[in-house]
C-alpha cells in the first residue's frame, strides 16, 4: 500500500503556530496564577489575619526546637553545629526545625534559635528569662543583637 501524499506546507506551519500559541497562553496562565497564589499568601500575611494561628505554631515550633538541642547537648556534651546534626528526630520535627533559624557559638556551648516561620508568617514571641533558665541560649548570638 502507498503512503498517503505529505500535508501541504501551509498546514504543517498552521498547526506548530497553532501549538506555540496554546504554549504561550498555558505558560502565561502559569505564571499569572502563580503570581496571583503569592500576591494572595503575601495578603494574608500581611494583614495581620493569621498573627494568632502564626504565634501558636511559632511557639511550637520554637519549644520543640529547644527540646531537641537541649537533649542533643545532654547525649553528645555540645550543642550541634547545625540542625540538620540532631539525630533521633521524629518525621514530624522537621517542620519545626525547617522555621527557626539557629546559630552556635564556635565552641558549641551557647546558640540562639529564632522562629522564622509560625504558620504562614513570622510570629511575635517572648518568653519570660525562666523560659532559658538552664539553657544554652544566648541572646548575644541571635542577629537582631548584633
Amino acid at each position: 500500500m502507498s503512503q498517503p501524499p505529505p500535508l501541504p506546507l501551509e498546514s504543517r506551519r498552521s498547526s506548530t503556530r497553532e501549538a506555540k500559541i496554546i504554549i504561550t497562553i498555558v505558560c502565561s496562565a502559569l505564571i499569572i496564577g502563580g503570581l496571583g497564589i503569592f500576591l494572595i499568601i503575601h495578603y494574608i500575611g500581611a494583614s495581620g489575619i493569621t498573627r494568632p494561628l502564626d504565634d501558636k505554631f511559632g511557639d511550637q515550633n520554637l519549644k520543640s526546637t529547644v527540646a531537641l538541642l537541649e537533649l542533643h547537648k545532654i547525649r553528645y556534651g555540645r550543642y550541634p553545629q547545625s540542625l540538620r546534626d540532631l539525630r533521633f528526630k521524629g518525621d514530624w520535627d522537621q517542620i519545626w526545625l525547617n522555621s527557626t533559624r539557629y546559630v552556635v557559638s564556635p565552641d558549641g556551648t551557647k546558640y540562639c534559635v529564632e522562629v522564622e516561620r509560625g504558620w504562614i508568617g513570622k510570629p511575635v514571641l517572648s518568653y519570660p528569662p525562666e523560659f532559658w533558665q538552664g539553657t544554652g541560649y544566648s541572646p548575644d548570638l541571635c542577629a537582631h543583637s548584633q
